[in-house]
């Protein structure tokens, strides 16, 4: 059992409808020693990657991507769920459907921060069925750039996200996958990965 696996059975509550609250330190209060080992483990996993960009969506990817740019000396860019008037120029953008929150929202990165010349590593917290994975993704290729790789701290293995983004060729790799969880026992079922 990784670290990871072990702080979300230690905090993690398993609520109806396949919910994981994990709010106490991945997703509202932010555990920075837990983001560091997660941050160290996307950069041994895609250390042979040549990254030059993190790219995630916002909100609660930010913070790990930041923390994984730091370890690959990166920078970050964050696809925004609205735009606003100080996001000017062209743009890139996608429709991104959340789980969580069940809303459909069309994310917009400014053409200027993603280049045919990046190599981009997608980071994000959750992976449930792919939607914004899909949407990070298309605007990588709308921008010509590579994705090198896509880190996932927690993947619900019992949901479709991670064999669609598997299945369209992409190097994913999640720290936790979840294979199954009951919301009446809170018990929590862990798919073992395959080490890199």
């Amino acid at each position: 059992m990784n670290f990871l696996e072990k702080r979300i059975l230690q905090d993690g509550i398993v609520k109806d409808g396949n919910v994981l609250k994990v709010d106490s330190f991945l997703n509202h209060q932010l555990d920075i020693r837990l983001f560091e080992q997660i941050g160290e483990e996307f950069k041994r996993i895609f250390k042979d990657k040549k990254v030059n960009k993190i790219l995630t969506i916002e909100a609660s990817g930010i913070g790990l991507a930041c923390i994984a740019a730091a370890k690959f000396d990166v920078p970050v860019v964050f696809a925004k769920k609205t735009q606003s008037i100080n996001v000017d120029g062209e743009l890139y953008s996608a429709e991104v459907e959340s789980f969580t929150h069940g809303t459909k929202n069309n994310v917009i990165v400014a053409k200027r921060f993603l280049t045919p010349e990046d190599r981009v590593l997608i980071i994000d917290d959750f992976l449930a069925n792919g939607c914004a994975l899909k949407g990070l993704i298309k605007i990588t290729e709308d921008a010509g750039a590579t994705v090198e790789g896509i880190g996932i701290a927690i993947e619900k293995g019992f949901q479709p996200g991670g064999d669609i983004i598997r299945k369209m060729g992409y190097d994913l790799c999640s720290i936790a996958i979840i294979e199954e969880m009951n919301s009446e026992t809170g018990e929590i079922i862990f798919r073992k990965r395959e080490e890199k």
